[in-house]
């Protein structure tokens, strides 16, 4: 399937252009950069096989960096890229239907904040509506709420809560009543 140009209306001074697997290890970055803002002592090495598993041509990624001019003083900082999106495919459980689903959106902080989030979620939801998905879908930490504001606004909403709770072999189990259970013996 082709992949939908580049959408018009990208913000002033960026350039977006498609990826491709020689970009593997700049994914993993940006996608550590991404976990970093939330848990900066967190080890992420284990994103390597999670693109090594499900970046391919079925899974576009596009890539933004500024717009390059002949009087540039620093040429080099202009051929890095400084946002990133990477869409696949999901399945609803509910309804068993396809459709996209954003894996990473990432914006470098100093360009946050002047549309080219808002561009790139466009981008994703053209390439949906050209491959023929109905939806799109995607998560984001309850607590990044530069980006639950960002979505809201474009028309995302809540669809299911993810929930965690950490596990200790120390702590005392509860029923659904919140009540102690008494622990279950394993001979």
């Amino acid at each position: 399937m082709s992949l939908p140009s580049p959408i018009a209306s990208f913000p002033p001074g960026y350039q977006i252009f498609q990826g491709s697997g020689l970009h593997r290890a700049l994914l993993v970055k940006f996608m550590q950069c991404t976990y970093a803002e939330f848990e900066p002592t967190g080890t992420y090495s284990h994103l390597a096989t999670t693109v090594d598993q499900y970046f391919s041509q079925e899974t576009p990624l596009w890539w933004v960096k500024l717009n390059r001019t002949s009087d540039d003083e620093c040429p080099d900082i202009l051929n890095h890229p400084i946002a990133c999106l990477w869409v696949g495919t999901a399945i609803d459980q509910m309804s068993g239907d396809r459709h996209a689903q954003i894996f990473l959106l990432y914006v470098a902080p100093a360009h946050r904040r002047q549309g080219i989030g808002a561009a790139l979620m466009h981008q994703a939801e053209q390439w949906s509506l050209a491959r023929g998905d109905r939806k799109i879908g995607l998560q984001v930490f309850q607590s990044n709420q530069p980006a639950v504001t960002l979505y809201n606004r474009l028309g995302y909403e809540v669809q299911s809560l993810g929930m965690v709770k950490p596990l200790s072999r120390s702590e005392t189990m509860k029923d659904g009543k919140g009540r102690n259970m008494k622990p279950s013996s394993t001979s």
